[in-house]
């Protein structure tokens, strides 16, 4: 038996030898969980629910020995809308300690509650269609079993844009709306190897096959677990996709480039910047400091123009492909000018390969003999038709003799066939590209069956089990088409977790139709199917002889002239809306659009000053909904969700949205919705909007917006009048959408002579991943007109010869909810 001492104090008088806590610990103890249950009442709580408190029904009065049962409230009953972050805050007052409390949710939509055991949780609002409540209930349990609840509602309005438009302005910086911060994740240079060196940003650096390329155009983020293995709910940690569209060629040589016009070129500084096209994937994770890329990771990769490739589809093996490298037509070397982007349910990325024509050098006069009247008509449509080349790429003569990097720039038909010589090269581009991002051993394979051009993205629509799947691209160039390619198999769900994810690929993406788009008046259109065979796409055609359906998708464009499609204005990025499938397409602008070739899906031929020309300058964005909604669809109806202009320019005939200084806009380039994983891709889904702008640049820099766009046929017909150099008129009517109003805003301004391009969220959508590419375009080594990233800070010491790289922000807001609601 424990004995225990008695003896006498000062303090404590009582000696009762039990092991009862004595008053004084008692009064301590009690205050000691009071004091933890009611910290942590945020200032963000009362702004969401006001001051007053809800209080409690004693409803367990007392334990019959006096103790009374704890005093609950949880708050006042408030709002807030989708996607928003809301603080859940209660306090308790009891006698007898308190051992247990939570809050539980009663009744609505289905939230994560975090810190659920706390006093003060916190959850997000759901998606919801209409005004909705959600009530939450808050119980604590004291030692002596007493228990005491309080309810709450929170009434979830619909989501809204939660931010003030961003001013227009000409800083060196990304400027953001108050509430948001804006971080560095990587640049142009950045090693993503352990062993390759920081970089120097003088000129000197090389080794770009192991580092972040220039000119970052679209990105994609594929989640990681805590074991690297594929998450797609992964919010912490994945992989960063990237394009590599060009290079800022003055900054990436001590001096600037040499003969970079006609050669011959250093061989060091044309490997330099052949390896600095192309794609980055690189491991990127938050932590304690925020988000960074790991330059270790075992997932980082490049792939380049000189990276082995796969050929697959229709083409793969024909004649039209063959080369030195790859007699069979079966593979060739790398991907270049890649631009805007798609991905699939398999977690593959689809790379781009878009303004990829100019690279080759074709000297008409020497090679137009050698070439049979069918491949002029092809080479002369695609534009192969450079003297040197953009970068004189093939005028290097290499210290290995045997090397053929450079060589394969050069177009001409030289030897004694296609197996001997590149004639056959430009062929070997202008397609999608498929990457498995967590396999670096896998090989990309360039998928034929979606035609070649110059493909400015390949995104998908809604993936629905038993249906065909379909893929929706724009051909970036003035008076070019709107292409999609419905796959020739149905999907099955079970193949987004297959482990082959390019067997899959095989499977969706090897054969099916490709379509071109033809817009009809009535705000009626049609696929055209680009198949051999059918319609003008034959053997005995009078523009082109096609030869099969490798012939016809090599030349895709062709194949699309004689079908004939509806010519656009610059048909870039395409989005599809997740919710409700309907498809976005920017038309970026059209310097030759005049009055006499304007139609209904391209109406505006018009004088934007200080320009002197007519044409579409300013662009437009055009949407379109498959009938029955579904993507084996061949017609569709269309109308124009936005009119980019200047809000200060004619309202009846070119302003045609109504847009105002809070989003006014000039020449909308990347598109992109909110992940359908959080509130921003739910219901009403969020829509971002990049340019790449030259007309607007006397007043702004390039941009990002955010809109919620509403639906085809929401808004009527307009009637366009456009008048000609001569001053004579025609008129145009057109499909207009609702005016977007205050639910199109503008998000974000990026630094001096930069585009903005690439765009994609964690699932959660807390964080946006966002793409500056060129800053300083224009400048030179010797006088910059950028400074950024190294401007990003805010220095105003920063060297006159700082050069501007491109780079990734991350965009979070600072309450932690989902961006932009």
């Amino acid at each position: 038996m424990l004995e225990l001492e008695s003896g006498y104090t000062d303090g404590d008088i009582d000696t009762n030898p039990t092991y009862n806590l004595s008053l004084n610990e008692l009064v301590e103890a009690r205050y000691s969980r009071r004091d933890t249950l009611k910290s942590g009442v945020s200032a963000a709580a009362i702004a969401v629910f006001g001051g007053a408190v809800l209080a409690a029904c004693d409803d367990n009065g007392s334990d019959g020995d006096g103790n009374s049962a704890p005093v609950v409230t949880a708050g006042s009953s408030g709002s807030s809308s989708s996607g928003r972050l809301v603080t859940l805050t209660s306090t308790v007052t009891d006698d007898g300690g308190i051992v247990t409390s939570a809050w539980t949710q009663v009744s609505g939509p289905t939230v994560s509650l975090t810190n659920a055991n706390t006093p003060t949780a916190t959850f997000t609002a759901p998606a919801v269609s209409a005004a909705t409540p959600l009530v939450f209930r808050y119980v604590a349990t004291d030692q002596s079993g007493l228990q005491a609840s309080a309810e709450t509602t929170v009434n979830v309005t619909p989501a809204a844009l939660g931010f003030t438009a961003v001013a227009k302005n000409k800083n060196d910086v990304v400027t953001v709306p108050t509430g948001y911060s804006v971080s560095i994740l990587t640049r142009l240079g950045d090693p993503i190897a352990q062993s390759t060196a920081a970089y120097k940003n003088d000129g000197t650096d090389t080794d770009f096959a192991n580092r972040i390329g220039d000119h970052g155009d679209a990105l994609y983020y594929y989640g990681l677990n805590a074991d690297g293995a594929r998450d797609d709910n992964s919010n912490i940690r994945g992989l960063l996709a990237q394009n590599h569209e060009n290079l800022n060629v003055q900054y990436l040589h001590a001096n600037g480039p040499t003969n970079v016009s006609a050669g011959p070129r250093p061989e060091a500084e044309a490997i330099k910047e052949i390896e600095a096209h192309g794609v980055s994937v690189v491991e990127v994770v938050q932590g304690s400091a925020g988000w960074a890329y790991v330059q270790n990771s075992t997932f980082n990769r490049r792939i380049t123009p000189n990276t082995p490739v796969e050929i697959r589809g229709p083409a793969r093996g024909n004649a039209l492909l063959v080369t030195a490298y790859s007699t069979d037509a079966t593979a060739g070397r790398g991907t270049i000018n890649n631009c805007a982007n798609g991905h699939t349910p398999w977690a593959t990325l689809l790379t781009c390969e878009e303004n990829w024509a100019g690279y080759f050098r074709r000297p008409r006069a020497a090679d137009d003999a050698r070439r049979t009247a069918k491949e002029l008509t092809a080479l002369i449509r695609y534009g192969v038709t450079s003297t040197n080349g953009n970068y004189a790429w093939a005028s290097v003569t290499p210290a290995n003799a045997s090397s053929t990097i450079f060589r394969k720039w050069d177009a001409q038909a030289t030897g004694s066939s296609a197996s001997a010589d590149y004639r056959n090269e430009p062929n070997q581009y202008g397609w999608v590209v498929e990457i498995d991002p967590y396999d670096k051993t896998k090989a990309p394979r360039k998928r034929t069956a979606l035609g070649r051009m110059n493909h400015e993205g390949c995104w998908p629509g809604p993936f629905v089990a038993g249906r065909k799947p379909a893929f929706y691209m724009g051909d970036d160039a003035q008076n070019e088409y709107l292409y999609k390619f419905v796959s020739a198999t149905p999907w099955v769900a079970a193949d987004a977790n297959a482990a082959d994810r390019l067997a899959i690929g095989d499977k969706y993406l090897d054969t099916g139709t490709l379509y071109v788009a033809r817009f009809n008046a009535d705000g009626s259109g049609e696929w055209l199917p680009l198949v051999f065979g059918q319609g003008n796409v034959t053997s005995t055609n009078a523009t082109y002889a096609f030869a099969d359906q490798a012939d016809v998708v090599t030349h895709a464009r062709i194949a699309a002239d004689v079908q004939g499609a509806t010519r656009m204005d610059r048909p870039e990025w395409t989005a599809v809306n997740p919710v409700n499938g309907e498809m976005y397409l920017t038309l970026t602008n059209n310097s030759s659009r005049t009055a006499a070739n304007a139609d209904p899906a391209n109406p505006r031929s018009y004088q934007d000053p200080p320009s002197t020309s007519r044409g579409n300058r300013n662009g437009h964005i055009l949407r379109l909904r498959e009938t029955g909604d579904t993507t084996e669809a061949t017609s569709f109806t269309w109308d124009i969700y936005v009119f980019a202009a200047g809000s200060d320019l004619d309202a009846t005939n070119i302003n045609l949205s109504g847009l105002t200084a809070d989003n006014d806009h000039s020449s909308p380039d990347g598109l992109w919705f909110g992940r359908p994983s959080n509130a921003s891709g739910q219901v009403n889904p969020l829509l971002w909007i990049q340019t790449d702008d030259g007309a607007f640049t006397d007043v702004t820099n390039n941009q990002m917006l955010a809109a919620f766009p509403g639906r085809v046929g929401d808004g009527g017909t307009r009637t366009v009048t456009n008048t000609a150099a001569d001053g004579t008129t025609s008129t145009v009517v057109t499909r207009i959408g609702a005016a977007p109003g205050t639910n199109l805003r503008r998000f974000l301004v990026g630094p001096i002579e930069c585009e903005i391009t690439g765009v994609d969220s964690t699932p959660d959508g807390r964080t946006l991943f966002v793409g500056i590419q060129h800053p300083g375009e224009g400048g030179t080594p010797a006088a910059p007109t950028s400074k950024w990233p190294d401007s990003q800070g805010g220095s105003t010491s920063l060297p006159a010869t700082t050069r501007p790289r491109s780079g990734v922000v991350v965009i979070r807001k600072n309450d932690g909810g989902i961006v932009g609601l």
